[in-house]
């Protein structure tokens, strides 16, 4: 009994080299498609590998004269906008605006000094004879009420309207008492708290009426002239005793005419 393979049949080999040669033939194609993009994209990677090396060697490229690119290429928009802004501006322009901020600054810092620290003023009339004359410029101390408070025998500014309203000018008296004293004008002589003060400061007696006793408020000073001629002077014997919010400064120094510079 012949059990080998008939004349027309195909051997078990034949038909595995049948069945896998079409399977070959399908799987080449598939690789070859599968081979094409990795060389595209191996190729685009070259040329922009290329390319960034070709533009790194443009911004090392030294100039034609060998050495390197300014600065200047470099610099941020904004930088170069203020160097062109710069080199746009007249040179008168920005020396004017120099001087007028130092001028802004100087007006600011004398405003300051004038309201806080110190101040300049003028005598107008007799009434502080001998002590002071008219047009003469005194320096006024502000900053040394702030920190303390007036003292009996000081020259000093008031602001009449702050206790005269239909008033709006400045006065300059001396301090004779301060708040609690008990003030009174005797004879032509002025007595504080019973006692005889004496005025070294004055060249003749009270002129005037006698006045008081009267007691000074708290918070409050007495101001009189020196000037003790009759009606020559208008001070507390007249509007009362001052509130401390009306006393200005102290009057420290006679600034002019030089040659009557004296301390007060």
């Amino acid at each position: 009994m012949n059990t080998g393979p008939g004349p027309g049949s195909e051997t078990p080999q034949g038909i595995e080299q049948t069945a896998l040669g079409p399977r070959k033939s399908r799987m080449a194609p598939a690789k070859a498609a599968k081979g094409r993009p990795e060389s595209k994209r191996s190729e685009s990677i070259r040329s922009e590998s290329i390319q960034s090396e070709s533009n790194r060697s443009e911004t090392r490229r030294p100039e034609a004269n060998g050495t390197e690119p300014s600065r200047s290429e470099t610099r941020s928009p904004e930088a170069s906008r203020r160097s062109a802004s710069t080199k746009t501006t007249p040179l008168w322009l920005i020396e004017l605006r120099n001087w007028v901020s130092t001028l802004v600054i100087a007006v600011l810092v004398v405003l300051g000094l004038h309201y806080f620290v110190f101040s300049l003023s003028t005598v107008k009339g007799q009434s502080m004879q001998p002590t002071l004359y008219e047009k003469e410029w005194l320096f006024v101390n502000k900053v040394g009420y702030r920190l303390g408070s007036p003292e009996i025998g000081d020259v000093v500014i008031l602001d009449e309207s702050s206790f005269e309203e239909a008033s709006k000018e400045y006065l300059v008296k001396r301090i004779v008492a301060g708040p609690g004293d008990r003030i009174e004008v005797r004879q032509g002589e002025l007595y504080r708290n019973g006692e005889l003060v004496v005025e070294p400061y004055t060249d003749v007696l009270i002129e005037d009426d006698d006045y008081g006793p009267v007691t000074v408020a708290a918070d409050h000073y007495f101001v009189i002239g020196d000037n003790r001629h009759a009606g020559a002077s208008r001070d507390s014997r007249v509007f009362q005793a001052v509130p401390r919010s009306a006393i200005l400064g102290r009057a420290d120094l006679v600034l002019w005419p030089i040659t009557k510079w004296a301390h007060l």
